[in-house]
């Protein structure tokens, strides 16, 4: 398991990614409520709470995949959602994003992994042309490398139906990776995994972030925060109830409710 030691540093330059009084719902039910949250890039920003209290909408909105009803997404301090659609779509991908189930293709590690890519660099295609063209395997250094992060190096030829499941994350965070964003979102990555396999896809998260990406996970496992986490979100009914250093948010945060959360005193 990783050990790090976090230096100094001043937040809140904002030019990476950024929620700015954001509110959001559906249905006429308000799931979001005045958010204001940064992801800047070098950093990883671990966001916790209890379940249903919005951590996946707020990744979401991060991605681009909602449209905030209120407020703003900045990226380098600019609206995404004042810019043209071409453009959004330069931002999209700018930004990983791996989700709790891995949604792999029935194909080989090495073609699951290289489809990021694919995609990045071509807008025009899609699934079904890049499976109908595409006969050799890639064998690009990203791919390659993003692989060797995750400890899949040796299974680039393997079908990926034949992966366990803790091995099939690693295959969507390598995906993510060779993609090249700048910011990569991790929804509960590890919430089904083992040990073994929660601490490569926490290596990977290192690594992301010492390559300057800027990384936000959404995670149930306190542990899990304080171990890859330089700043910490405390999600409660929707809103941001405490959000600074990691290791002020779990020794002295702010508000009691963050406290009492974070002690297990607080039960939903």
């Amino acid at each position: 398991m990783i050990q790090q030691q976090r230096g100094e540093r001043e937040w809140g330059a904002n030019d990476g990614l950024a929620l700015k009084n954001v509110s959001h719902g559906f249905d006429g039910t308000d799931v979001l409520d005045e958010i204001t949250l940064t992801v800047e890039q070098g950093e990883t920003v671990a966001i916790i709470g209890p379940s249903g209290t919005g951590k996946t909408t707020l990744l979401r909105l991060l991605a681009l995949f909602y449209r905030p009803d209120t407020g703003t997404l900045e990226m380098d301090r600019t609206d995404v959602w004042t810019l043209s659609e071409r453009e959004r779509l330069n931002v999209r991908r700018r930004i990983g994003m791996v989700f709790q189930e891995a949604n792999l293709f029935d194909t080989t590690v090495r073609r699951n992994v290289s489809y990021g890519q694919h995609i990045r660099r071509s807008w025009t295609n899609r699934l079904n042309h890049w499976l109908s063209r595409i006969g050799n395997e890639d064998t690009s250094q990203e791919v390659a490398e993003a692989l060797d992060v995750v400890g899949l190096a040796d299974a680039e030829t393997q079908p990926a139906t034949s992966l366990s499941g803790g091995e099939a994350q690693r295959v969507a965070f390598a995906r993510a990776l060779a993609y090249e964003p700048d910011f990569l979102l991790l929804d509960e990555p590890t919430s089904d995994l083992d040990p073994r396999n929660t601490a490569v896809i926490e290596d990977a998260i290192e690594t992301a972030r010492a390559r300057g990406l800027g990384v936000a996970i959404a995670t149930h496992d306190m542990n899990q925060a304080e171990r890859v986490a330089d700043r910490v979100a405390v999600m409660l009914e929707g809103r941001l109830i405490e959000f600074g250093p990691a290791e002020r948010v779990f020794t002295n945060p702010d508000d009691p409710r963050a406290r009492k959360f974070i002690d297990g005193e607080l039960v939903y």
